[in-house]
């Protein structure tokens, strides 16, 4: 009898271990119809490229359609503020870069608050900056940069995706720690700007390595430098600016993906676990990893101290170096 008991529990006890996760994923908030997910810039970038690997996941794993909008313009306030403008019940997300998040708010009033209308959900990852410019440009290294800078003056010119954004403060921060100015060309997204640097229209942009790789293995754009702290494993070679005679040349980039605020924080987890879920599956660490995607992930907390220390980093940049929106 005693041993029938305890086999009787123990199956029990089973049951319940494996019912539990089924449990949990039915207590779930439910999505009941596509999910928009908004990108803030054109076609064919970084962040466009990340946001599609992301929802052709995400579309499998939740049941809906993702749907990815590129909603351009204000160097991400466009995208950011129809998240805000959207109805809190987790069918809209957006994936915000790091400039959306630290940058922009300190350089320009905004028609949105990032504190009280955007709840932070998962970093999901960082992009080596990179210095590239044309073929058949005369730059070779950062140093030709800064001398071509000193002897045109303003027409030297570096491609941008708008006020607030990595590229436009590499720019600024590359000319205020070489005694330069270059002139800025804002662009809606990096695939738009790289036409123009592979013709030579404009001289040089310092962005996001994913959006490059292709133009330069295929030749149509000339790798420089690294404007990271660390060399990228795909192109190891390339020298590091911060450690070769420009040491304050550091310029992180990420991406993360936030809800309006007032999202419940019922979806706010789900979403969470979502999106960490995704960046587990072997064909998009695969995407990652060949397009120079360094994953993230991790909690709500992570994400948040990431932009408050990043806000801090660059508010004492702006500052010092009195960096406003061109």
């Amino acid at each position: 009898m005693k041993t029938t008991h305890r086999r009787g529990l123990a199956a029990l006890l089973a049951a319940a271990a494996f019912l539990a996760p089924v449990a949990s994923r039915a207590a779930d908030p439910p999505f009941t119809r596509d999910i928009r997910f908004l990108n803030p810039f054109a076609p064919g970038g970084t962040s466009d490229l990340l946001g599609r690997i992301l929802a052709e996941q995400l579309g499998k794993q939740v049941g809906q359609q993702v749907v990815v909008e590129n909603r351009t313009g204000g160097g991400g306030v466009v995208a950011t503020q129809e998240l805000t403008r959207s109805n809190p019940d987790g069918h809209t997300i957006l994936l915000a870069s790091m400039g959306i998040l630290t940058v922009t708010p300190q350089m320009q009033p905004l028609p949105y608050d990032v504190d009280r209308d955007i709840i932070p959900v998962t970093n999901i990852a960082s992009v080596y900056n990179i210095l590239v410019t044309g073929p058949n440009a005369p730059i070779r290294s950062w140093q030709d940069l800064a001398r071509l800078a000193k002897e045109r003056g303003r027409n030297t010119s570096c491609a941008t995706v708008g006020a607030g954004s990595s590229q436009q403060l590499s720019c600024i921060l590359f000319g205020a720690l070489t005694g330069t100015t270059i002139t800025q060309v804002p662009y809606r997204g990096g695939a738009p700007a790289i036409l123009d640097i592979s013709t030579g229209r404009v001289d040089v942009m310092f962005g996001n390595m994913p959006e490059f790789l292709g133009q330069i293995r295929d030749g149509g754009l000339r790798a420089v430098a690294y404007g990271a702290a660390e060399a990228s494993p795909l192109i190891p070679d390339l020298p590091v600016i911060s450690k070769d005679g420009l040491p304050g040349f550091v310029i992180p980039s990420w991406f993360g993906v936030v809800l309006p605020g007032r999202t419940p924080d019922a979806m706010v987890a789900r979403w969470n676990a979502e999106l960490n879920r995704a960046m587990q599956a072997p064909e998009v660490q695969r995407r990652f990893t060949e397009n120079g995607l360094q994953m993230l992930g991790g909690t709500r907390e992570d994400f948040q101290r990431q932009i408050a220390a990043d806000r801090q980093r660059w508010g004492a940049i702006i500052r010092e170096h009195n960096i406003r929106p061109e």
